[in-house]
């Protein structure tokens, strides 16, 4: 067992560890706080041995740190097998789905932001009777361009450094 918490944990177990991570806050069982730390705890882990405490405490316990290792790679077979659910699943997750958490809520919050300032610059410029200055483009360029840049940056690091 000792081995298995050693073993480097992949996207998908970290995502299973946020999963249940929440179940648990929507049990009442986290409060938001220590929600949004395991979170990210989970995010930043490497192995099975940084998930599993993160749930240790919570009933039911989970099959991150139980999972047997993965069976070495076998030579491609001129038939090739069928994608299961989870594989599918991983290649369609990308754009705004694939991010982690806190940077769907920063995009969500950038969205909304921009969202407001464009219907204030709207009804100004039309009592007005006039087309004013663009000036929500100067809220929602750098914000945007930052969390644009934050987002590769984490999606890249992510895959491994590996484009595609």
């Amino acid at each position: 067992m000792d081995d298995r918490l050693k073993m480097r944990a992949s996207d998908a177990d970290r995502q299973e560890v946020i999963g249940r991570l929440r179940r648990a806050l929507d049990e009442g069982r986290l409060k938001m706080d220590e929600y949004l730390d395991r979170m990210g705890q989970a995010s930043e882990a490497v192995t099975y041995g940084d998930l599993a405490p993160l749930y240790a405490d919570l009933p039911q316990a989970g099959p991150v740190a139980r999972r047997e290792p993965a069976a070495p790679p076998q030579a491609p077979s001129a038939d090739p097998a069928p994608q299961t659910a989870a594989q599918a699943g991983a290649v369609a997750r990308s754009g705004f789905a694939g991010l982690p958490t806190p940077l769907k809520v920063l995009w969500t919050i950038w969205a909304a932001a921009v969202s407001v300032n464009l219907v204030v610059w709207g009804l100004v410029s039309a009592t007005t009777a006039q087309l004013i200055y663009p000036w929500p483009l100067w809220v929602a360029g750098p914000w945007g361009v930052i969390l644009l840049v934050v987002s590769v940056a984490v999606t890249h690091g992510r895959r491994g450094g590996q484009p595609g």
